[in-house]
């Protein structure tokens, strides 16, 4: 039995090294050109089904993920569920939550507290892509909390123990619809989070919707493109972008 150990201890060392790598094509699915592989699929939640939540949902759905999409009023989805095809659904936010591997809150930045309140337990240990923008005139006093403290650090305040990543936050609906899956050089979408792996995830959806994703740090850096800072509004490279927020190439 002991001439066997060697040949069986090899068997293992394969084994753990395909388990590597199937690990590392769910989170790094892409190939040097920026074109998906065939990488596991994943289900994203949606909260908030407006311009920002429908347009990057649709996305998605187009990149083969399945999508649920939700509002306060569902019912009022239907159109753009049976627009998207089989791979979108509607319904709750408790739904949307429990559908998710991944979830997307896309809404008014003063709901954002509410949305705490409400599902905090259910968002806990779940990676959460935070799209949500503060305007004063629309959200009050916590824009203000905003500006003193960055949108990143008020976010997870308000969301605690979810895996927050700072995307899609920085340009209108149209310019993403307009400009998804551009020929290259593709539209830069900077992210920033403080679990890297949930950023990784973050980056593979950014690439999965038809752009390019810059990590621009941990939460605390995410005000480096919240509105009216410098990576706000850039419809640039990523390139470009990472030259403007002196990032590394």
């Amino acid at each position: 039995m002991v001439e066997h150990l060697p040949i069986d201890l090899r068997r293992r060392a394969l084994l753990g090294a395909a388990g590597a790598l199937i690990i590392q094509g769910i989170l790094l699915p892409t190939t040097a050109s920026g074109q998906t592989t065939s990488a596991p699929k994943m289900k994203i939640g949606v909260i908030g089904a407006g311009h920002i939540g429908s347009t990057i949902g649709g996305l998605w759905t187009k990149a083969g993920h399945a999508v649920f999409f939700s509002s306060r009023h569902p019912e009022e989805l239907q159109d753009l569920v049976a627009r998207l095809g089989p791979l979108a659904q509607a319904g709750t936010v408790d739904q949307a939550i429990a559908f998710g591997d991944v979830v997307f809150i896309a809404v008014p930045y003063g709901a954002v507290p509410q949305i705490g309140r409400d599902y905090s337990k259910s968002l806990a240990g779940k990676i959460v892509l935070d799209a949500n923008n503060a305007v004063a005139s629309r959200d009050g006093a916590i824009a203000e909390e905003v500006e003193r403290n960055g949108i990143g650090v008020t976010s997870q305040k308000y969301l605690p123990g979810a895996r927050l990543v700072r995307a899609f936050n920085t340009l209108s609906y149209m310019t993403f619809e307009r400009e998804a899956n551009r020929p290259a050089p593709r539209l830069a979408v900077p992210i920033a989070g403080d679990d890297q792996e949930a950023v990784e995830v973050a980056a593979r959806l950014v690439r999965d919707a038809g752009f390019d994703p810059v990590e621009v740090g941990k939460l605390a850096d995410a005000s480096r493109f919240q509105r009216g800072a410098p990576g706000y509004g850039q419809n640039v490279s990523a390139a470009e972008l990472r030259q403007k927020l002196s990032l590394a190439p």
